[in-house]
């Protein structure tokens, strides 16, 4: 009788999982492990919102293995040295896992490589399982990796996507490989108060659902900040509980312009995964460096105070970075007009509003996080890297009559229509409530800043 482990990170689901099926077919019995990192607990990614969540992601695999007659195994420790030593409780000759690509996950690959074969077992690394299609599957004739979307997504869009596996129907988990009590949203403090519930369950019933209606309109109103017309599967996709690539079959499956727009954004996080794959430090540092001077000292900590708040004085910013602290997930236009606000118009280091969004965001990705922040700062991928969003035209255009403005800033209740963009005119100022602030910045101003500290 052999048995293998089978580690997961971001794929906590049963549903088209590679390393899992493979390590079913090769062995009679197999060890899941999820392994609570304390080296990312040190370095400061397992923020409350997204601690919670998790919880209730092991708790749906567990949950989902146990109706397979099998159960996970939960261990706290640094990676290696839990993996290296599940595998030799079980007697295990190989161990699998899925492919993860930022710096941190390819040392901790190369690492468990080393020490397991040192004991004379092997690993075995499957990719494709986070994204749709694996970092390097396609890359241009002069590079390991694309810099620019619109190449990358021709070549993504020709390429053929493995077939999604089906759950499997038992897993046999061999006795005697002790776990640890499973964690619970219950004992996570500091929440979000409008987070999301997780878990393979309710990752593939949103799925289902959005595929069944809302998808059909995505591509007209996918920017529509009211009406909240996204699928809301970014968490879902961050913890995998639903997989890209079945996603993406499911869409085309559906057809129609949303199904094409929708499988377009999670083109985004694979060219985002490929990049990162390719160029590590891009977490931390400029991929295309400007030479920028951010702003630093008193003032500009005030700013960045308010910009955190929801207190900036520009509502449709505002009600953005009041939705992420309420909810832990905010909409990807808002993101967008809160980074380019930080960034462009406040000339604040978008490291800076980067940190800030990963200690929110239920969702929040380094591939993803970090490359749009640098996208929107002009320092990433976008051929345009001055581009400047306006946050009352922005506001006006993506929402005309102000009721997102109005759910999120209810200082701004009282004026009625796309007034509310604008609540500092004599006309309604006398409609705001509860001491909402004057703008802290005059838009001119900070463009001009932006320009000149760019020396164009």
């Amino acid at each position: 009788m052999t048995t293998a482990v089978v580690v997961f990170t971001a794929d906590l689901r049963l549903h088209d999982h590679p390393p899992l099926r493979a390590a079913l077919r090769a062995h009679d019995t197999v060890v899941p492990l999820f392994v609570r990192d304390d080296a990312i607990a040190a370095a400061g990614f397992a923020p409350p919102n997204r601690a919670a969540f998790l919880a209730d992601c092991l708790t749906g695999l567990d949950e989902g293995l146990l109706r397979c007659g099998g159960r996970l195994v939960v261990r706290s420790g640094r990676v290696v040295d839990v993996v290296c030593a599940v595998a030799h409780e079980a007697d295990a000759t190989e161990v699998h896992m899925a492919a993860d690509h930022s710096g941190y996950a390819q040392r901790r690959e190369d690492r468990l490589r080393t020490a397991l074969e040192g004991r004379g077992r092997a690993l075995r690394v499957h990719d494709g399982v986070g994204t749709a299609l694996p970092p390097g599957a396609v890359t241009p004739q002069d590079s390991d990796h694309y810099a620019v979307f619109g190449p990358y997504f021709r070549r993504w869009s020709a390429e053929r996507l493995r077939e999604p596996l089906a759950a499997p129907r038992r897993v046999p988990v061999p006795e005697g490989v002790r776990s640890e009590r499973l964690p619970s949203r219950a004992e996570v403090a500091g929440t979000s108060p409008g987070l999301a519930a997780g878990g393979e369950t309710e990752g593939r019933r949103l799925l289902t659902a959005w595929l069944r209606g809302p998808l059909d309109a995505y591509g007209e109103r996918h920017d529509d900040l009211a009406g909240d017309a996204t699928s809301r599967l970014s968490p879902h996709l961050h913890f995998g509980t639903v997989s890209a690539a079945e996603a993406v079959h499911r869409a085309r499956a559906a057809g129609g312009p949303g199904a094409e727009a929708f499988v377009r954004q999670l083109c985004w996080r694979d060219f985002h995964r490929q990049l990162l794959a390719a160029r590590p430090a891009a977490a931390h540092d400029d991929y295309r460096t400007r030479g920028d001077r951010w702003r630093t000292g008193h003032t500009a900590a005030a700013d960045i105070e308010a910009w955190k708040r929801g207190r900036t004085g520009y509502p449709v910013v505002d009600a953005t970075m009041r939705r992420l602290a309420h909810e832990g997930w905010t909409h990807n236009r808002g993101r967008l007009l809160a980074a380019s606000f930080l960034t462009k118009t406040l000339y604040v280091d978008w490291r800076i509003g980067a940190r800030h969004f990963l200690e929110l965001l239920v969702d929040g990705d380094i591939a993803n996080n970090q490359l749009n922040w640098q996208w929107v700062a002009g320092t990433g991928t976008d051929t345009r890297p001055n581009r400047v969003l306006n946050p009352v035209l922005q506001g006006r255009r993506y929402d005309p009559q102000g009721a997102y403005v109005r759910r999120w800033v209810p200082e701004l209740a009282g004026i009625e229509g796309p007034a509310v963009h604008e609540p500092w005119k004599p006309a309604v100022r006398d409609r705001v409530r509860g001491g909402y602030p004057a703008p802290i910045v005059d838009l001119p101003d900070g463009l001009a800043r932006f320009r000149a500290a760019r020396g164009r």
